[in-house]
């Protein structure tokens, strides 16, 4: 039940992306130009799979991108918010299809599943 739940969170955040983003009216060619530039934290796992996994793990944590979020709202930055909420979704996506944060062993080892 627990993994569901966690896929079904990832699917809400997702939802929840998306739908703030088509309330700013953002474009969606950038939207899905963004959408997996977080990946780019996998070469992180060129050094070492312990130091990939914590490069990983930090661009893949909501903590992050949800407090780019409030402080784009603070400062009125639309495009830190443009960015963070594209960043929400790719998270979002990934916890839905099953791409949990990484444990130090390896790649293929998250907190979702082993993939």
């Amino acid at each position: 039940m627990s993994k569901t739940l966690l896929h079904m969170e990832g699917l809400i955040v997702l939802a929840g992306s998306v739908y703030g983003y088509a309330l700013i009216d953002g474009s969606w060619g950038l939207f899905f130009l963004l959408l997996f530039l977080p990946d780019l934290v996998m070469l992180g796992y060129l050094l070492n799979i312990e130091t990939g996994a914590w490069i990983y793990n930090l661009g893949h944590a909501y903590v992050i991108p949800l407090l780019l979020l409030m402080l784009s709202i603070g400062l009125k930055q639309d495009t830190l918010f443009t960015v963070s909420l594209i960043w929400l979704a790719h998270i979002g996506m990934d916890r839905m299809l099953g791409y949990g944060l990484k444990y130090p062993t390896d790649f293929k080892d998250t907190h979702l599943q082993k993939v």
